[in-house]
């Protein structure tokens, strides 16, 4: 028989055209013999289009997928092409072929279970169909109106719905999504599901979507089966139930369905219904983001990338982002900008960073927002600048996104891209710090110690110190235990300063670890340990803590903790000097002095201290300068 009496008598059985009687088992043996043995495109496409919704033959997403391929494969290569060379848009198509066309781009879209998505690739067979216009969804527009054919008017629901050779419309979505629907087309029923919990293109009903997901869901439909899940989990027309969420989660991910299987390695990965299992959830994220799911690749790359559930592994964790980022995930596309600003499993490249930050930003991402902003203003893979800075800053911040927030207080308290402005700068501390950003706390206690844009308040700088410092913010905590030292909001108490001294110190804290040592070294709210609070001072001084260099040239000069050691004491004081301590100068020109003549060298340190001095006058440097400041705000 000629290829083309076979496709259509093929289509006449499948839906009783032509006054044949309605046989799709025949159909699909039709099209069988003209797909395979007579290499008809057409057939090809339509053989499909039966695998994918069950015509003729048992649901097979996979052989559905492999036949709409075949069929455009099949087009170009009778017209001297290959899809490499992408000469699609200039020969001729049949309506059955654009079928095919149209199917791959949903399938690319969405996935169904052994599907890739491909959302790079779904846009681009999308951009086939537009080029052909209306009539690039012929086929499916028959079938449904004039055959009654269920899988068509789902289909040519999704064309409206998603703007596939039409215009966008939600209610002629609905209208052939209900047609499909009332026919027990179990695709049919879970879309219109959706639109009833939406609210797309009617009155929305959570009620009325659960019922129509429960039908699909009766049938085996995967996505219907993963909406009942995320009702439960979320308590959309049904009473919140997390482990009956699980449950259906389950059901749809052993199935197939990447976007259950994320939902469920979600729930495993925060305990969620069940018992917690990073492992695990590293394991559905996996199986998930294999069949292309981009949420799923950028949850698996981040679980790489923090070893959660799965090995530590930097460049796996960057591939992943860069699989979902590539598709357009938003978050990805930020995740994977950070990976090249900081050269974390790929090279670092800050001007590609900057390219997927903005990618993501143009999303509306407001962490790219915020990346942004720190990429201007540090010069970071662009020109420094501050005023486009703050610009970023400012559309994270009012977004409530709470680093942005402290970012803008920063420019605002420095008059960095705007003008100076403390009362601006205290608003955004607050916005933030109300967040828990322990920073932010920090900077407003400041701001309410130092009277900065607020009238001054002890007690509220002392009220923020401690919300940051139960946080583990150590200069917050060499804050309050300044405030506890000297009575600052807080009643005096040295064995509290102490003690929030130490928790400061823990973490290598420059001013923290110099005053402990003062405390260790006069025995004031704790024992005295005279050589503990050398080793201290120590630390300090080598992080360049100009107090701490000066007390311990003083242990040194004195033997405080440790021997008598001029050589070494003069070291530190120079030290001190030369960055500003006029203490540090005076006591260094005494000891120079008394070794001026005995050692030649003492006249050049002399002379390079003084030149470091020069501006200051040897008459006014009351002993105790150094003590007793405050550190800035974190």
């Amino acid at each position: 028989m000629i290829p083309q009496h076979l496709f259509e008598l093929a289509q006449d059985h499948l839906y009783g055209r032509h006054g044949k009687t309605k046989d799709q088992t025949f159909a699909v043996l039709c099209l069988l013999d003209a797909s395979n043995r007579l290499q008809h495109t057409g057939a090809q496409a339509i053989l499909g289009f039966c695998y994918e919704f069950g015509l003729g033959i048992e649901i097979n997403f996979q052989q559905a997928e492999q036949y709409y391929i075949t069929s455009v494969k099949t087009a170009l290569t009778q017209h001297n092409h290959t899809l490499r060379d992408d000469g699609i848009d200039s020969i001729p198509l049949s309506e059955a072929t654009l079928l095919a066309i149209a199917r791959l781009a949903f399938l690319r879209k969405y996935g169904r279970p052994g599907v890739q998505i491909n959302r790079v690739e779904a846009e681009y067979w999308e951009s086939k169909i537009h080029t052909r216009g209306l009539n690039a969804i012929e086929w499916i527009r028959r079938a449904a109106t004039e055959d009654s054919c269920s899988a068509s008017q789902y289909c040519l629901g999704v064309c409206y719905h998603d703007g596939i050779a039409v215009q966008k419309d939600e209610h002629e979505a609905f209208k052939w999504y209900k047609k499909s629907a009332e026919q027990d087309n179990c695709r049919g029923q879970g879309i219109l599901g959706y639109c009833y919990g939406e609210g797309f293109g009617v009155e929305k009903s959570e009620k009325v979507a659960m019922y129509w997901y429960r039908l699909a869901a009766a049938q085996g439909e995967t996505v219907a089966i993963y909406n009942i899940g995320y009702c439960y989990e979320d308590g959309i027309g049904v009473r919140k139930d997390h482990v009956e969420a699980v449950k259906w989660y389950r059901i749809a991910a052993e199935k197939g369905n990447a976007f259950a299987q994320n939902s469920l390695g979600y729930c495993y990965e925060d305990g969620i219904g069940l018992v917690q299992d990073k492992k695990v959830a590293a394991l559905w994220y996996r199986r998930s983001a294999e069949q292309g799911y981009p949420w799923a690749q950028c949850n698996l790359g981040y679980c790489h990338q923090n070893g959660i559930g799965a090995e530590k592994n930097d460049v796996e964790g960057a591939y992943w982002y860069g699989q979902a980022a590539r598709q357009g995930h938003a978050r990805a596309q930020h995740n994977l900008g950070f990976c090249y600003q900081n050269g974390i499993g790929v090279t670092k490249n800050l001007q590609m960073a900057v390219a997927w930050y903005m990618k993501s930003a143009h999303q509306g991402n407001i962490f790219a927002f915020h990346s942004l902003g720190y990429c201007y203003q540090n010069g970071l893979g662009v020109e420094a600048n501050q005023c486009e800075s703050v610009y970023w800053y400012f559309r994270s911040a009012e977004y409530n996104h709470a680093p942005a927030q402290l970012s803008l207080g920063f420019a605002y308290r420095n008059g960095m891209g705007v003008e100076k402005n403390d009362r601006e700068a205290v608003k955004w501390f607050r916005r933030s710090a109300l967040q828990g950003n322990h920073l932010a706390q920090n900077s407003l206690g400041f701001c309410y110690e130092e009277g900065l844009g607020v009238e001054k308040d002890t007690k509220f700088a002392a009220y923020w110190y401690l919300k940051a410092s139960r946080q583990g913010n150590p200069w917050a905590q060499c804050n309050l235990g300044f405030c506890y030292a000297s009575g600052i909001g807080v009643p005096e108490n040295a064995s509290k300063a102490v003690y929030w001294y130490q928790k400061a110190a823990q973490q290598n804290h420059a001013r923290a670890l110099q005053k402990l040592a003062l405390h260790l070294q006069t025995g004031v709210g704790c024992h005295q340990d005279l050589e503990l609070a050398v080793q201290y001072f120590l630390s300090a001084a080598q992080q360049g803590q100009v107090a701490a260099q000066y007390h311990l040239a003083l242990c040194y000069e004195k033997g405080l903790g440790t021997p008598v050691d001029l050589q070494e004491s003069m070291v530190w004081f120079e030290r001190a000097a030369t960055a500003g301590c006029r203490n540090s100068y005076q006591h260094l020109r005494q000891l120079l002095l008394r070794y001026c003549l005995e050692n030649a060298s003492a006249v050049d340190i002399i002379q390079r201290v003084d030149n470091a001095t020069s501006s200051w006058s040897t008459n006014h440097h009351p002993l105790g300068w150094v003590s007793g400041f405050a550190a800035p705000a974190a």
